[in-house]
């Protein structure tokens, strides 16, 4: 999940994304012996008892929710013991669109932004790959539309002016960004393509 630091148009609730899978963590450590496990890389909001999630092909309701938002505690319907808690480790938890908690007109999912264009005023930067999540704050990763590197557009009021995913639309400023509609130049956004990081 993401804030959008500018305006946004008006969003419709249950409307793009709602068959989405999006990524709640992926299964950690086994907790105790009852098939309860930590999360890491959580989206605690996604996490919530009777919240059906999907285990590769299974779906099942987390039936306990402890520990706290950065380090959850989870237990799966059909996960009854320690091994079958640690033999899921490292798997992703999705949780389906049309499921994820309603959020405000500010604020969006990571899938809600993927494949959105970034433009500044008719000038076309590229395409969002994933959100990043950055020690400092979160980052759209996006592919230049005449190809090359991907860039880093950080998601602060200074860099984005308007996120419109309903128009698969994000405005941003390229002289913030140290970028000119004549060239992609050098500066703060630019990215290697071999960095690391995690999309919603």
């Amino acid at each position: 999940m993401t804030r959008a630091p500018g305006p946004a148009a008006g969003r419709e609730p249950g409307g793009e994304g709602a068959d989405a899978t999006i990524s709640a963590g992926r299964v950690g450590r086994p907790h105790g012996l009852d098939g309860s496990f930590y999360v890491t890389r959580p989206r605690g909001r996604l996490l919530q008892a009777g919240t059906v999630v999907t285990l590769g092909a299974v779906s099942a309701p987390i039936v306990r929710r402890a520990g706290t938002d950065a380090r959850p505690i989870v237990r799966v319907q059909g996960v009854e013991d320690r091994d079958a808690a640690l033999a899921l480790r490292g798997s992703e938890l999705g949780v389906r669109g049309a499921q994820a908690p309603q959020l405000g007109e500010d604020e969006w999912w990571a899938h809600e932004l993927e494949g959105c264009a970034v433009l500044d005023g008719e000038h076309v930067l590229g395409t969002v790959s994933r959100l990043l999540e950055l020690p400092s704050c979160e980052a759209l990763e996006v592919q230049p539309a005449g190809g090359g590197e991907p860039l880093l557009v950080p998601m602060v009021k200074d860099a984005v002016r308007a996120v419109t995913p309903q128009r698969r639309r994000i405005e941003v400023d390229l002289g913030f960004l140290g970028l000119d509609a004549g060239e992609q130049a050098r500066g703060p956004g630019r990215r290697r393509g071999g960095a690391s990081g995690e999309g919603s």
